[in-house]
């Protein structure tokens, strides 16, 4: 009886020193694609701090002439397409919010640049982020201070911002799961606090783990209602003082309280 075997072919063969070529042109391509990726998107952050500096002159923030230009250094630094899902990397440098999944957003950069200046951040300073999203924010804040201190309630998010931030080597930012509205006690107290989610009013704890001098910004307002963004300031006394900046949307802070 004659047995034939069946051929399984697994793909073209090609000679070792071929093979070795073809993976090297391979390679070149995709680092050409990648310095070409690189490039663009540095093309666009640099448009858009260009245009949030422009509108920061029209449209300046509470007591100042425009943005400062360390906070404008820090949003040039910090590459927002790393910040946000693949799918939506085309769109990283619009100066609008985005989806990262779990019913959360990364916040328009304009409203990043307000908040961190609203908060007036100083090298030495020591920062509460609540509500880490993809880790965005906590990124430009750690261009301006020592050590930010950020929380997020939402498991995944937590782990992806934590692995993330690791990975893009800001060591000075330290992270956790919990509910914001709780602070960080442990770490408290703290030069000033970041609030990225919106409450139905300050949450206490905060302002008690905050320095006094230190400032707090904060969105305020129900998830269908009018919400305004608040800059919180507690005096060399402890005295309490807030102003209502600016209309804005924000999630809404969520946990147990």
């Amino acid at each position: 009886m004659i047995r034939i075997r069946e051929a399984v072919v697994a793909g073209p063969f090609y000679p070792a020193g071929v093979a070795a070529l073809l993976l090297a042109v391979s390679m070149l391509a995709a680092s050409l694609t990648a310095a070409d990726d690189a490039a663009r998107f540095a093309a666009e952050r640099a448009v858009l701090v260009d245009e949030l500096a422009a509108y920061g002159r029209l449209e300046p923030p509470p007591g100042k002439p425009g943005f400062d230009e360390r906070v404008l250094r820090a949003l040039r630094e910090v590459e927002r397409h790393r910040f946000v899902p693949q799918d939506v990397q085309a769109e990283a440098y619009a100066n609008r919010p985005l989806p990262i999944g779990h019913g959360q957003t990364i916040s328009q950069p304009y409203i990043v640049a307000l908040m961190t200046e609203l908060v007036a951040p100083r090298p030495g300073d020591r920062v509460l982020e609540i509500g880490t999203g993809s880790g965005y924010q906590a990124a430009v804040l750690a261009k301006l201070v020592d050590a930010v201190y950020s929380i997020e309630i939402i498991e995944p998010l937590a782990q992806q911002a934590q692995e993330r931030l690791a990975r893009l080597g800001y060591d000075n930012v330290s992270t956790r799961l919990g509910d914001g509205y709780f602070g960080w006690e442990e770490q408290a107290p703290f030069d000033a606090i970041v609030v990225t989610a919106a409450a139905s009013h300050v949450p206490p704890p905060l302002i008690a783990q905050l320095k006094p001098g230190g400032r707090m910004v904060i969105p305020v307002g129900g998830r269908f209602a009018v919400q305004y963004l608040l800059l919180v300031e507690k005096t060399a006394a402890g005295e309490i003082v807030t102003r209502q900046v600016t209309a804005v949307r924000f999630v809404p802070l969520t946990g147990e309280h």
